[in-house]
């Protein structure tokens, strides 16, 4: 483990400012566990995708991502193009932290370098669409522009409060698209209010939104919501919260290792949380493409190292 050479990449105002805050402490832990650890810091969209890939060029043993999806989704960007990859560590920094949830990989900094620490990985799939990758969710429709709608300080302030609050404002501007959904034996055709493509079980914050959904299957979950009148949606929300929405006639639910999706409607993509283009796609699946640090153990077995100094809350 001594002398592998790290990059840390993190997002300053993730997390309320908590990466930016617990910087040093972070270095400090990564250097005492034998990682000559270097970092840089984003200041605008496209910065960690960039990074990413020139730590990859320069041949780093291993990449850290410390931010929310957002920065996770750009860091991925920047790798996956790569014919050699290194492994990838996750600390939590974000307001989701979806891909986090779905591994098990701890809130707490700490204990999440520990992880990266112990140098165990597991291989999971990545998704991808046109020309860009995502690793926990593709979507399109009126509600899947809330994450990239909600501004950077709005979500400093106000956390996962601030992405319900731009949903309530878009709930009654909610109208259907027309969706052509083809590949894998599929063929749907659908006026929809939106459509989700998951490649984990935990999206947006809602960790039974595709409970079937499995990292390292080699497919992806397509859930399409077929057009309803609010009032049908807004119960339609109540199930998805207690995750009894599966078998709800207006859910339509399916699994696909790729797809080809077309509207006659202007359809925005969202990839992770940002800005993904617009309809036409084409989506596939790349199997067991990455390597993600995780304790294959469980998380019961984990104990955070001792380095000799305190960190302060």
């Amino acid at each position: 483990m001594v002398g592998k050479r790290a990059r840390l990449i993190y997002n300053p105002s993730s997390g309320r400012e908590e990466a930016l805050r617990k910087l040093p402490y972070i270095l400090q832990t990564f250097e005492k566990a034998g990682f000559e650890t270097s970092c840089a810091a984003t200041e605008k969209e496209g910065d960690a995708t960039r990074a990413a890939s020139e730590a990859v060029v320069s041949g780093f043993d291993l990449i850290i991502a410390a931010g929310g999806d957002g920065t996770l989704s750009e860091v991925i960007n920047g790798m996956a193009d790569h014919a050699v990859r290194p492994p990838l560590g996750m600390l939590p920094f974000g307001t989701t932290n979806d891909l986090a949830r779905a591994l098990g990989i701890p809130r707490q900094w700490e204990q999440a370098a520990a992880l990266i620490i112990g140098q165990q990985t597991r291989a999971i799939d990545i998704g991808k669409i046109n020309d860009r990758y995502f690793i926990n969710i593709a979507g399109g429709g009126s509600l899947t522009e809330l994450t990239y709608e909600v501004p950077s300080k709005m979500k400093t302030m106000l956390g996962q409060l601030a992405y319900y609050i731009k949903g309530l404002e878009r709930l009654p501007r909610l109208k259907p698209l027309r969706l052509r959904m083809k590949g894998d034996g599929v063929d749907v055709q659908e006026e929809a209010m939106l459509f989700l493509i998951a490649n984990s079980n935990s999206v947006a914050g809602f960790e039974r939104l595709a409970p079937g959904a499995t990292i390292d299957d080699g497919l992806l979950d397509v859930i399409v919501v077929r057009k309803m009148s609010l009032p049908e949606f807004i119960r339609l929300a109540g199930l998805v919260i207690r995750g009894e929405h599966m078998n709800d006639p207006g859910v339509l639910h399916f699994r696909a290792s790729e797809l080809e999706i077309t509207s006659s409607d202007p359809v925005m993509l969202n990839l992770d949380g940002e800005l993904g283009g617009s309809l036409p796609a084409h989506c596939q699946v790349l199997p067991r493409h990455l390597q993600i640090y995780v304790d294959p153990a469980g998380l019961a077995t984990y104990s955070p190292p001792a380095f000799g100094f305190r960190v302060p809350k």
